[in-house]
C-alpha cells in the first residue's frame, strides 16, 4: 500500500506538471503515452499464436498523436493526416513477409491496439486545444474527475457495496460504489468552474456525469480484456499500480465523448 501510495503521488504530480507546462510538453508527453498503452496492449495479448505487428502499432500511435497535436498547434493542416491510412496496408503487406500461423489474427490484433488503446489519447489531446488556443485546465479538469469519481467508487464501494455491478467482470464493483463516484465527480464539478473557469458550472456538471458512467465503462472494459486473457495488469511499469493501461482505462472511452459534448456546445 505504501509503495502504491508513494507512486501514485508522483504520478499524478508528473501529470499536473505536463499539463501546466504548456503544450510543447503536453502534446508530446501524451502522444508517448498512447504509445506505451498500445504497446502494453500488443504485450498482453501476444501469445505463441497471436504475434501483432507491436512496433508498427506503436509508432504509428506515436506518430498520429503527435501529429493531432500538430494540428491543434497550428503547424499542419488537418487534412494532411490523412497520410495516417496508409498505416492500415503497411499492417497488411507487413503481415505477408511473417511467418506466422494467424495472420488475420495478427493484423486485427494490431489495428484493435491502435483503435482500443491509442485512439483516444488523439481526443484527450484535442481537449487541450478545444476552445482555440491550448488550455490546461480543461484535461486537468478531466483527470481531476477521473480520480474523483475512481476515489468515490472505492470509498463508497468499501462502505456500502452490496449490489455487484458486473460480477462476471469486475466482481469487485459494485452500484453503491458506481454511485458513490458519479456524485462524488458531481460535487467536486460544481466547484470546478470558480476555481478553473474554461468552462460553466453545468458544463463541468455533464463532463463529470460522463467520465463516470463512461469512465466506469472504460475500466470494466479493460477488465474484461484482461479476464479473457488471464492477466492481473496490463504492465508493471507503475510499482502498485500496473502498466499506464491500467491507469488511463477510464479515459479510454470518457476522452472522445467529452470533447464529442465540448465540441457542440
Amino acid at each position: 500500500m505504501k509503495i502504491r501510495a508513494i507512486t501514485g503521488f508522483f504520478f499524478i504530480a508528473v501529470l499536473i506538471a505536463v499539463l501546466l507546462g504548456g503544450a510543447l510538453i503536453f502534446v508530446p508527453f501524451f502522444a508517448l503515452v498512447a504509445a506505451l498503452c498500445a504497446f502494453e496492449f500488443y504485450k498482453m495479448v501476444a501469445t505463441e499464436t497471436v504475434r501483432p505487428l507491436r512496433w508498427i502499432g506503436t509508432i504509428a500511435a506515436f506518430a498520429v498523436a503527435a501529429a493531432v497535436g500538430c494540428v491543434q498547434l497550428g503547424h499542419l493542416k488537418a487534412e494532411q493526416l490523412l497520410w495516417a491510412l496508409p498505416f492500415i496496408f503497411v499492417v497488411y503487406i507487413s503481415a505477408l513477409f511473417r511467418k506466422t500461423p494467424n495472420p488475420i489474427q495478427d493484423i486485427s490484433f494490431t489495428l484493435t491496439g491502435f483503435i482500443y488503446a491509442a485512439v483516444p489519447f488523439l481526443f484527450f489531446i484535442a481537449l487541450g486545444f478545444v476552445q482555440g488556443d491550448y488550455n490546461a485546465y480543461i484535461p486537468l479538469g478531466f483527470l481531476i474527475l477521473l480520480w474523483t469519481n475512481d476515489t468515490g467508487a472505492y470509498l463508497a464501494g468499501r462502505s456500502f457495496g452490496r449490489t455487484k455491478l458486473f460480477e462476471r467482470i469486475s466482481p469487485n464493483k459494485t452500484w453503491e460504489g458506481f454511485i458513490g463516484g458519479v456524485v462524488l465527480a458531481v460535487i467536486v464539478a460544481l466547484n470546478l468552474q470558480q476555481y478553473f473557469g474554461s468552462l460553466e458550472r453545468w458544463e463541468w456538471v455533464v463532463v463529470a456525469l460522463i467520465i463516470g458512467v463512461f469512465g466506469t465503462l472504460g475500466d470494466l472494459v479493460e477488465s474484461m480484456f484482461k479476464r479473457n486473457l488471464g492477466v492481473k495488469d496490463s504492465g508493471n511499469i507503475l510499482p502498485g499500480h500496473g502498466g499506464f493501461l491500467d491507469r488511463f482505462d477510464g479515459l479510454l472511452v470518457a476522452a472522445p465523448l467529452v470533447y464529442l459534448f465540448l465540441k457542440l456546445v
